[in-house]
């Protein structure tokens, strides 16, 4: 399961670099382009972390990969940086990347997991839940400018 949301964000972030390179617009246009990018990168990556959330095995896979997924937020709020406020949602979706991850920490081994030790199934819905409303507010942040 890891390896294909892996290939499928390999091939995707391959497609977002080829599009990018099309569009040469200036102004606005680039603006919107820009924050369309964020925009489809910040959907990558709440759906990523989600579906690991919601299907961990190994808590210590899933800490790095939300590690992963954080520096992710990090190139985006590079980017970001002369935008307050998109810089500010993206900060929120980092906090709560950063928060499932501290969760991570707390899970289960993988061995206990596969012993049949269950996964406290409200902590990991609030962790998912969220992380999907830090995402929307980068959506909406992007979408109002």
């Amino acid at each position: 399961m890891q390896r294909i949301i892996s290939s499928s964000a390999l091939v995707f972030a391959g497609a977002l670099l080829l599009s990018g390179c099309a569009t040469g617009g200036t102004g606005a246009s680039a603006s919107a382009d820009s924050c369309e990018v964020v925009r489809v990168e910040v959907r990558d990556i709440s759906n990523g972390a989600q579906n690991s959330i919601l299907t961990v095995s190994d808590p210590a896979e899933l800490e790095a990969y939300l590690d992963g997924l954080s520096e992710r937020v990090d190139a985006l709020d590079e980017q970001a940086a002369d935008d307050s406020a998109l810089a500010k949602a993206l900060d929120g979706l980092q906090e709560k990347l950063d928060d499932a991850s501290d969760w991570a920490e707390t899970l289960p081994t993988a061995a206990e997991i596969e012993a049949g030790t269950e996964i406290d199934a409200d902590a990991q819905s609030q962790q998912t839940a969220d992380i999907q409303a830090a995402a929307v507010k980068v959506t909406e942040v992007c979408t109002a400018e």
